[in-house]
């Protein structure tokens, strides 16, 4: 029988994201393809240091243990536009991390995200901002994950994801009333007259849906062992503060999901409670809320809505520009970890 992806969490994952590539992409840079193909070669089983993103796949595949081995809670998909031969030091670098990823998607060049809806992935992570740009367009769920220097205890088996409201769980209805307006008041005084209708659902409800569901089993769990603690926290911080939050609040209700915290802040910068609560992944549509915190949060920017509408490709907005390889002179590798990003399509 083949092996179904429903009644479980699918996440794609680029290199870029996973490792840390830099050093391979700068000699990709210097040398072109066919030296690169010969240098991945070389060093296939000098094992790819963790990137950005890992420390929240790495805790996110942990939680398969709360069911059978044969039908994983998660399932975690590498997507990459290398070619397979060029692949495989990336496979290595996985087992070598000893990490449950089984499936790999090498597409030499062509865009990745486009088997994101056919994989029923709630979620495409990437350090390349055009593929994410583009992923966002067709309405998938991707996110771009910027450069961090966040370092989290490996002791700790913990995950702690934190989420935007506004153009992240739900659409950009509000936001779009704020950002045409300038005007506060205006705001507040749409939300409250709108406060039992609920926004429609943004590019990561579906997202919180499935990690909701891994929380049902962790409380299930607890009731059989009272001894056993819960691993997943999701937190919801947001700009929104009343009367703006009950809108919040009844939406998730509708969607029939839920958050074990709510920060509304009213303007507050985000950063201060980020530091504290060091969410291994927090998913927000600005990256003015990002940056700040990029010393001790691993950030992912979803591009979406008003507030990224004639934004650039291919730039990171407050941070340094992303450059793009053509793969058609060499097979791009990208991958960034720390305060330089590095350019790429992987």
């Amino acid at each position: 029988m083949p092996y179904e992806l429903e009644n479980r969490l699918v996440v794609g994952v680029a290199s870029s994201a996973l490792f840390d590539l830099e050093e391979s992409d700068a000699f990709f840079r210097e040398h072109g393809e066919e030296a690169y193909r010969k240098y991945q070669d070389e060093r296939i089983d000098d094992h790819l240091q963790p990137g950005v993103a890992f420390p929240f796949i790495q805790r996110l595949l942990s939680l398969n243990d709360l069911r059978d081995s044969i039908n994983p809670l998660v399932e975690v998909i590498v997507l990459s536009k290398n070619d397979p031969s060029t692949g495989l030091r990336v496979l290595r670098s996985v087992k070598a991390h000893d990490l449950a990823i089984s499936r790999a998607i090498f597409t030499q060049g062509r865009a990745p995200y486009e088997y994101i809806e056919a994989l029923s992935m709630s979620l495409f992570l990437s350090g390349n901002r055009a593929d994410v740009d583009s992923a966002t367009k067709m309405g998938y769920p991707a996110g771009h994950v910027l450069p961090s220097t966040a370092v989290y205890d490996s002791a700790d088996p913990s995950l702690r994801i934190a989420f935007d409201f506004d153009g992240v769980l739900g659409d950009d209805e509000s936001e779009r009333i704020y950002k045409e307006s300038g005007d506060l008041k205006k705001y507040h005084d749409y939300e409250t007259a709108n406060q039992n209708r609920a926004l429609i659902p943004g590019p990561l409800k579906n997202l919180l849906q499935d990690l909701n569901l891994i929380q049902k089993l962790e409380e299930e769990k607890h009731h059989k062992d009272k001894t056993y603690t819960s691993r997943l926290r999701i937190s919801l911080v947001t700009a929104r503060n009343a009367p703006a939050h009950e809108r919040a609040i009844r939406s998730l209700a509708e969607w029939d999901v839920t958050v074990n915290d709510a920060f509304f802040l009213g303007g507050i910068e985000k950063s201060k409670v980020l530091e504290v609560m060091r969410p291994h992944i927090f998913f927000d549509d600005q990256t003015t809320h990002l940056e700040p915190a990029s010393s001790y949060v691993a950030g992912v920017h979803i591009p979406y809505g008003v507030a990224n509408e004639g934004s650039p490709t291919n730039t990171v907005d407050l941070l340094a520009p992303v450059a793009e390889i053509d793969y058609e002179q060499a097979p791009a590798n990208d991958g960034h970890r720390g305060v330089s990003p590095q350019g790429g399509n992987r």
